[in-house]
């Protein structure tokens, strides 16, 4: 290959369009290895373990250990500190665990790149590259290797990662890995791979492994570090107070020990992480990627998404459904890409023959192949491309036929901003440009005369109207001498006619928007398409229910950021003919206004608007390497009700997370009622509950329960509610209601009553005092410890659902929460019957009416919350009354239309969350 520089043609030279072979490109592989980056060395399983003994949580019961040392209790301290060490190969194991699910997750969206093997142009695996390969680079890919440029035209690479320059560059001969084509086409020799090249080298000095606690993590350490504050003061003025009237020191230091430990939810975060790690797979079952853990948070608060048309409203399967010629219109048959169907004119079958340019021109102006496959015909490419190739060759053409006969000399490539692409060919009679592109760009370029580009324009808009996508087809001879310019070629051309593609939307879409509305989330479609189109588009799936208020490109340049926010809160508002900086513009304003925005993308010009969205999500199928990178998300499947069961996703985990902490507590709750009780009284009744059966309920009978109502799922009504708001914390105060004055004050209650109840069955009267040692004592605890326990099997029934009653999902659906309940009791009647665990946990064997009492604290707790879920949905609707989002108003404010839901889509600033989300994270149309 040979190049003249940008504005040069690309002309094969001798030697080496054929690339390398398969054999020698095996040979080369297993001579320098795969071409990825070495990872950084991971510290070591030991010292992993050891950061778990350290942790905030950690220190707090190493300090309790302490104190029982001190305080003369040495199986106490002993105690403490095996379950130190408990939690730590607990909390080890999860984060393991969720490692393995992230790395798994990771494997599902490869990174490939395009090369010539054999002779043929093939797609591999970039970690398969070898120096040697002819890499053929194009618009929104990712450089995967250091090589040397053999050809380019208009190319340009963003080398931001290696010389912090954010504005594309035209390379000089070479280009680097992790670097990524923005414009243009090239073709270049692989000269280095993984860390042999320039970006490996600056790896291996940089490289850290480091692990930023996403905003979900760090809510939860706020929240634990102040109830464990709260309760080391609690138990320290306890001390303190006790001192001053006469308790004995032992018995100060077992309150404030016991306090301290009660409150210290020690298997909290690593259920979290876990938790958060399994919900990123249940989403790529559902088609939705997600590249990092805090995106899951973010898509429950979600209050806008912002979509495109092409591929994720509609099924990105084009079909020309009509094409026009000055001289008449053609209706063509065939559906997908089957390669045969009939041109009918007037009703009549008709004769493709006088087609024959235009179609050559959609065949030739095109980098798309149809090919067959088991399923059927498919496009490897871009579909709109594969249409016209399809009615190229519904009309006779042949693809190798016509590039044998015209071959391509050089290209303008496709750019969003210029909306059309020109290929250059060598025809028997010299050099010609066959364009395509937007009707209006290629009508207004064209040497038509003002009466036939307004019958062409009226044309076009006519198929538009019918939810057709309009591309123009045109040509022009060049001169055989001089290498003209873009502005040169793409003048007085010879339009050739119209064609008229069906894109039919996806049969799932319509509900899926419906589900949006009545969850409050406001949609918007941002194309880069016409607004006929759109419009006609929009009104298939119910995205506006009459006439859509279209706002085009041209018209938003015109609009100021305030003008533009006013234009967002209006009803069936849609943008058309959008570029990628008119999308980042719209990403802005509306953060600006207090929502939380989804955006989706799937070109390279994409990236900073999916950058700048809470929630960038980029296209599995079609997106280019540098949108799926710069996206918080892929949709593996292209499809936007694949968003949406994102979000609905992203709001079950949140309230998994607030269900399984919200559990964590409410045992805490009960444990420390009985040690409040125990110190009010100032030692007048016996301690009712000990150190080491809070520590068998913390890590023992709560864990598994825990953990299974994290795997819960979305709980019906969950897209029936506005989004939460971005300022509300995970322990809200309804939440610490919930814990702290209703279902943990009940367990508590249960624990004490269970407690006094072991006494009565051996004739103790209130009158009388309460034994402080021997058997009936170690009974009265083993009863507390399990009164708190059987309360924690109704919670754990009842808080499978915070508004909907728990039958509505099936009482006993969660099998894993079951096996947790059974795990639960039986730790508790192995602890209680087994000789040696019994002394250790100051435990003893229960009788038969200790079991009946005990079994009623599940039924009454679950009762209970029943009964305040019940008296929740009668005092208040759930949601917006009236279908919301998707441009339908239900609030006004300041006289100006908006949408419901609290803070949601363009509410007044009085109501916005001004504090900002954490973010973590083809062709246009």
């Amino acid at each position: 290959m040979s190049t003249t520089g940008s504005r040069g043609r690309l002309e094969e030279a001798p030697g080496r369009a054929a690339g390398l072979s398969s054999r020698e490109a095996r040979h080369r592989l297993a001579e320098v290895g795969p071409n990825v980056l070495a990872q950084p060395p991971r510290p070591s399983h030991a010292r992993r373990f050891l950061a778990q003994l350290v942790h905030f949580f950690a220190l707090l019961l190493w300090a309790g250990a302490i104190l029982a040392w001190v305080g003369g209790m040495p199986e106490l301290s002993a105690a403490i500190v095996a379950v130190v060490l408990v939690n730590a190969a607990f909390a080890f194991a999860q984060e393991y665990r969720a490692e393995r699910a992230t790395e798994a997750l990771k494997r599902l969206l490869p990174v490939s790149a395009r090369i010539v093997r054999d002779g043929t142009v093939v797609e591999i695996p970039a970690e398969e590259l070898v120096p040697g390969d002819l890499m053929l680079l194009r618009a929104g890919d990712r450089v995967s290797a250091d090589g040397d440029l053999l050809s380019h035209r208009s190319l340009r690479v963003d080398t931001s990662v290696l010389t912090g320059e954010s504005i594309p560059v035209e390379p000089a001969d070479r280009v680097f890995a992790g670097t990524h084509v923005t414009a243009g086409v090239g073709e270049a020799l692989v000269t280095g791979t993984g860390m042999g090249t320039e970006f490996g080298r600056i790896a291996a000095l940089t490289q850290r492994t480091r692990r930023d606690r996403n905003p979900l993590e760090r809510q939860l350490d706020r929240v634990v570090r102040f109830v464990a504050l709260l309760s080391t003061g609690i138990g320290l003025a306890f001390f303190l107070v006790a001192g001053f009237l006469g308790m004995p020191l032992e018995e100060r230091f077992v309150f404030a020990i016991g306090v301290m430990v009660a409150n210290v939810p020690e298997g909290l975060l690593p259920t979290v992480t876990l938790s958060l790690a399994l919900a990123t797979q249940r989403m790529a079952r559902r088609n939705a990627l997600v590249r990092n853990l805090s995106a899951v948070e973010t898509l429950g608060e979600t209050t806008v998404i912002c979509t495109d048309k092409t591929g994720t409203l509609t099924e990105n399967e084009m079909t020309v459904q009509r094409l026009w010629t000055p001289e008449r219109s053609y209706e063509i048959e065939g559906a997908g890409y089957e390669p045969h169907g009939r041109f009918r004119s007037d009703g009549r079958v008709a004769d493709p023959r006088p087609l024959a340019e235009i179609l050559r021109a959609g065949m030739l102006c095109n980098d798309a192949r149809v090919v067959p496959g088991p399923d059927g015909w498919s496009v490897l490419g871009d579909p709109t491309e594969g249409a016209l190739i399809v009615l190229a060759t519904k009309g006779g053409l042949r693809p190798e036929q016509e590039a044998a006969h015209a071959p391509r000399v050089s290209e303008l490539p496709f750019d969003s901003t210029r909306r059309r692409m020109t290929t250059i060919h060598l025809a028997d009679n010299g050099r010609i440009a066959y364009v395509k592109g937007a009707a209006t760009e290629i009508i207004s370029r064209s040497m038509l005369g003002p009466g036939e580009r307004r019958r062409a324009q009226e044309a076009a808009e006519e198929m538009e109207r019918d939810a057709l996508r309009v591309l123009a087809l045109a040509r022009r001879r060049l001169p055989d001498e001089g290498d003209p310019g873009a502005e040169d070629i793409e003048r007085d051309l010879e339009l050739l006619g119209l064609v008229g593609m069906l894109d039919p939307p996806r049969p799932e879409v319509p509900e899926a928007i419906a589900r949006c509305r009545r969850a409050g989330i406001r949609i918007v479609m941002v194309t880069g398409d016409s607004g006929l189109t759109a419009e006609a588009i929009a009104l298939r799936v119910g995205l506006v229910d009459d006439r859509a208020h279209v706002i085009a490109g041209r018209e938003l340049g015109s609009l100021d950021d305030g003008e533009l926010t006013r234009r967002l809160r209006e009803q069936d508002v849609i943008f058309a003919r959008i570029d990628p900086e008119q999308k980042l513009r719209i990403a802005r304003v509306l953060r600006a206004a207090g929502e939380v925005v989804a955006m989706t993308g799937d070109g390279v010009n994409d990236a900073p608007a999916l950058k700048e969205a809470d929630i960038g999500v980029a296209m599995g199928r079609r997106g280019t390497d540098v949108a799926k990178e710069a996206a918080a998300m892929v949709l593996l499947d292209d499809n936007f009700a694949s968003i949406v069961a994102a979000v609905e996703e992203g709001r079950a985990v949140y309230d998994n997370v607030r269900r399984f902490t919200a559990y964590h507590f409410c045992s805490n709750v009960g444990e420390l009622v009985p040690f409040l009780a125990w110190g009010i009284s100032l030692g007048a009744i016996p301690l009712p509950l000990v150190v080491m059966q809070v520590l068998a309920i913390d890590l023992g009978t709560d864990m598994l329960p825990a953990i299974a109502l994290g795997t819960e799922r979305a709980e019906p009504g969950t897209m029936e509610r506005p989004p939460r708001p971005a300022t509300e914390r995970l322990l809200s105060r309804s939440v610490l209601a919930r814990v702290y004055g209703y279902v943990g004050l009940l367990e508590g209650v249960a624990g004490m009553a269970s407690f006094l109840f072991a006494y009565a069955l051996a004739g103790w009267r209130p009158w009388e005092p309460l034994a402080e040692s021997g058997g009936l004592y170690v009974e009265a605890t083993t009863m507390t410890c399990a009164g708190i326990v059987m309360g924690q099997v109704g919670a754990g029934l009842a808080m499978r659902t915070n508004r909907q009653s728990v039958f509505s999902i099936g009482l006993f659906s969660n099998r894993f929460l079951l096996a947790g309940i059974g795990f639960e009791i039986a730790l508790l009647a192995l602890l209680a019957y087994t000789p040696g665990l019994g002394e250790a946990f100051h435990m003893a064997p229960l009788g038969a009416w200790n079991w009946l009492l005990l079994l009623l604290w599940p039924p009454l707790i679950f009762v209970a919350e029943e009964v305040r879920k019940a008296f929740v949905r009668r005092s208040g609707p759930q949601g917006p009354k009236t279908p919301v989002g998707c441009g339908k108003p239900a609030v006004e404010s300041a006289g100006i239309p908006q949408q419901a839901s609290g803070p949601g889509p363009m509410a007044s600033p009085s109501a916005r969350a001004m504090v900002r989300v954490d973010k973590s994270g083809g062709r246009r149309e």
